[in-house]
């Protein structure tokens, strides 16, 4: 399974998950309310363990549907518009969708409730009763909770990243933890001239997208963006991820590559072709919860210092890349990478020499 396979499969299960605990808790708040439904309306479907597994699994599925929809199509599909925009346009989709849903699985449960075929004329004149009762209208409150429970979470889920997110509902770093990670600063060329030629307004629109071009190239190969700094952008990788298969190297071509194969667009778009340099290291960090008026996971330790040290390097060196020999080490490339050793260098700021090398990637790889 891809890494792009198993982040999107990440990020909808959750909406599964959102929707079964709302379905189980007006179910079951429901079920109190009217004393077991003893006194339920004649709209009402009554509660049984057969009705209950199947409402189980009718929301799971539901908020799963709504999940791939919401992150795999939707969400792009209208991330030109305002924050504002979006949400109409969601709320208009989603009610005509959700009125769907309703129209299909109530004469399914209508139908197991009396023991009879779904084509059962009771069942239809059940089904009519309440398409015009308050039943029907409790359904819908019940569901737009949901959706906006969802919604809620697609939102912050995006701005945060979805990692981070799950970080702090686990507590994962409620306390500071020593981890050994991989870092990527990866910084625009001549992005001071690129701006003063643009002017702020277009200049943010390339930023955007040069960003969205580079992002599958960090999803595929299982990095995670620890900061946009400007026109910088911060990879991070756990040490066994970002050594498995070289994915610290293969992303730093890749995110090239992608680039290059939109370098018309840019240009038609904005008059120039962006490109990058970029310095990786690893080392050990400490990471935890930081914050007083905001909270942020960050990592401290000299590893960050370094890469960016690195990184700067790059101009002076006349390469577009540029690896610590301690990195370089970790790695399994053989001949799929070809590595040009640059000997010992000093660092801006910090004592003492570095290994660095530069590293070229034969076409026949990426």
């Amino acid at each position: 399974m891809s890494p792009i396979t198993k982040r999107n499969i990440a990020r909808i299960i959750p909406f599964g998950l959102i929707w079964l605990v709302f379905g189980m808790t007006f179910m079951f708040v429901e079920y109190v309310a009217m004393g077991g439904f003893d006194n339920a309306a004649t709209t009402a479907i009554r509660v049984s363990p057969q009705i209950l597994v199947f409402a189980s699994i009718a929301v799971t599925m539901l908020g799963l549907l709504i999940g791939a929809i919401e992150m795999i199509w939707l969400n792009r599909a209208l991330s030109k518009h305002s924050f504002t925009v979006k949400i109409i346009y969601k709320l208009l989709f989603y009610a005509l969708f959700l009125f769907t849903i309703i129209l299909i699985t109530f004469p399914i449960a209508a139908s197991m409730e009396m023991k009879v075929g779904v084509f059962d004329a009771r069942v239809w004149e059940k089904y009519v009763d309440y398409l015009t009762s308050i039943t029907n209208l409790s359904t819908f409150v019940q569901m737009g909770v949901s959706l906006f429970a969802c919604l809620f979470y697609a939102e912050i889920s995006e701005n945060i990243g979805q990692n981070v997110l799950f970080n702090f509902f686990t507590g994962k770093y409620h306390k500071p933890t020593e981890e050994e990670r991989i870092f990527m600063f990866l910084d625009m060329k001549s992005s001071t001239a690129i701006a003063e030629k643009l002017g702020h307004i277009k200049y943010f629109e390339l930023l955007k997208a040069y960003y969205d071009t580079m992002s599958n190239a960090i999803v595929k190969h299982e990095g995670e963006v620890y900061q946009y700094i400007g026109d910088e952008i911060v990879v991070s990788w756990e040490y066994k991820k970002g050594i498995r298969n070289n994915n610290c190297i293969k992303c730093f071509f890749a995110m090239k590559a992608d680039l290059e194969a939109k370098a018309e667009a840019f240009k038609n778009a904005f008059g120039v072709t962006p490109s990058f340099k970029a310095g990786l290291h690893y080392g050990m960090v400490t990471t935890g919860e930081i914050g007083a008026l905001k909270k942020e996971i960050i990592f401290t330790g000299d590893v960050l210092n370094t890469t960016a040290r690195i990184q700067a390097l790059c101009n002076n060196l006349e390469v577009d890349n540029l690896i610590s020999d301690e990195l370089i080490d970790q790695l399994s490339y053989h001949n799929e990478f070809e590595i040009k050793k640059l000997g010992l260098h000093e660092l801006r700021g910090r004592k003492g020499s570095v290994d660095i090398a530069t590293v070229i990637s034969p076409t026949a790889t990426m």
